[in-house]
């Protein structure tokens, strides 16, 4: 399936990975949220994804940003993909904010057993499922590993947050309920109850995270709820909730979803993204991780192709200097690494895991002698072309070193080149990118061209 299940790229450092979403440091102002197409349930995450599921929750958060930014400034700066968001860099609370407009849910499995108090708000006696509370409630949770139940006075008094601040978080939420409740009444949907997440950028209150999306907020449709209350369907991903339920293998969830879920669940996300925002979400066909690349790369978030000069030591930084100088010329990203294969090789894994899975396309030029274990273990890890360029101080040591390169074991495909600049241009053509090769045929055009004005030049001083 077409899907975004996690983004790798080594050009921007990765500082959160949560059950759907990716955060990614952009400078000291401003992060990359990625929505994935992961699903959670149940407090995992299925091992299924689900096509255009990141895109709706990204789209619909930013649509809800622009329609409630005159209640509270948020961090969205700018879409750079369907799936990803530019956002300011903000201090989270680690409070969510729970509103619930009825009695259902948890809230109301809880009332069935007994349970009257949420949060420290008292549920009135005698209400039925589903039935709607005469004011919205507020019962905040704790972001923890697990979110707890607590009251106001728990919070301030646990140090999660002042009280003026949790006074105006709490305003706050309730008027942007009220608008989503409004806004959704008039497309015939209802707003049951939501969670708001909120930050601090420079010491100012900001809604941060997502706002009235399928994953955050529960929906009904009015003209079902009208018909039937109490058993009024629900319009997010409560739909795969219930397959899980109804089909569980030994009182264990499934960790997969069959294909006919998976479309329908696609079905049901894009469905209530026209229902919110009155459009209709494009159909986000063709390769995903190119399109993602491409919005990127028109962005500036990342250059078009990525190349690793991994050094066996600091004393080969003149030589792998001498390559970056030749590469940064053509705009391509290029990073200067030092690993040991004998002293600190388990750091090859850790750039197999980001080369590997990247989004743009990479190359990894070694820079070791002698025992050149770097370029093999390199090799045997990479799924990207590996160039060996071994350093050298005479004959004898070039020599030395370019046999150790040369001899590399089976199932270690690099390559080796023994002029810095050769090494440089074979990785940049390695990059296969099409604005290179335009460039390549350029210089070669232009090469040529020069041979052959030198050699009219010189058979013209021979004929005269």
């Amino acid at each position: 399936m077409n899907c975004l299940k996690n983004l790798q790229t080594p050009q921007v450092e990765k500082i959160h990975s949560g059950k759907v979403r990716e955060s990614f440091r952009i400078d000291d102002k401003t992060r990359m949220i990625v929505a994935t197409d992961r699903l959670s349930s149940f407090d995992f995450v299925l091992k299924t994804a689900i096509p255009g599921k990141g895109a709706v929750l990204n789209s619909l958060a930013a649509f809800w940003f622009d329609n409630t930014s005159d209640i509270i400034d948020n961090h969205f700066i700018k879409l750079l993909d369907p799936n990803i968001s530019l956002v300011k860099e903000a201090t989270p609370i680690r409070v969510e904010m729970i509103v619930r407009g009825y009695l259902t849910g948890s809230a109301w499995r809880g009332y069935e057993k007994g349970k009257m108090v949420v949060s420290g708000v008292e549920i009135p006696k005698g209400m039925k499922k589903n039935q709607a509370f005469e004011k919205p409630i507020l019962t905040p949770t704790t972001k923890e590993e697990s979110d707890r139940e607590i009251t106001p006075e728990e919070l301030v008094d646990e140090g999660w947050v002042s009280a003026e601040i949790y006074k105006a978080m709490a305003k706050v939420s309730l008027k942007l309920f009220e608008r989503g409740q409004n806004l959704l009444n008039e497309r015939g949907l209802i707003l049951v109850d939501t969670k708001y997440e909120f930050g601090l950028i420079d010491n100012k209150l900001v809604l941060i995270d997502e706002i009235h999306t399928p994953d955050s907020s529960r929906f009904w449709s009015m003209e079902n709820y009208k018909e039937s209350p109490e058993t009024a369907e629900q319009l997010d991903k409560e739909y795969v909730r219930s397959y899980l339920l109804k089909n569980k293998v030994d009182g264990k969830y499934k960790r997969t979803l069959p294909d006919d879920v998976v479309q329908e669940t696609t079905r049901r996300y894009r469905d209530i993204y026209g229902m919110i925002t009155g459009d209709i979400l494009p159909e986000l066909d063709g390769n995903i991780l190119a399109r993602v690349r491409h919005n990127l790369v028109k962005h500036k978030i990342i250059k078009e192709g990525f190349i690793a000069i991994v050094m066996g030591s600091k004393s080969d930084l003149e030589h792998a200097n001498e390559m970056k100088d030749v590469m940064e010329k053509y705009d391509v990203k290029v990073d200067l690494r030092v690993v040991s294969a004998h002293k600190n090789g388990e750091r090859i894994a850790e750039l197999a895991e980001s080369y590997n899975q990247s989004i743009e396309p990479v190359a990894v030029i070694a820079v070791a002698g002698r025992s050149n274990g770097l370029g093999g273990a390199l090799a045997a890890n990479l799924t990207v072309p590996v160039i060996n360029c071994p350093p050298f101080s005479d004959k004898t040591d070039l020599m030395v070193n370019v046999n150790s390169s040369l001899m590399m074991p089976s199932n270690t495909p690099a390559g080796t080149v023994v002029d810095p600049k050769n090494a440089a241009m074979l990785a940049l053509r390695s990059l296969n990118s099409s604005r290179l090769k335009k460039r390549f045929a350029d210089e070669i055009a232009q090469m040529k061209s020069g041979l052959i004005a030198d050699d009219e030049e010189l058979q013209g001083k021979e004929n005269g």
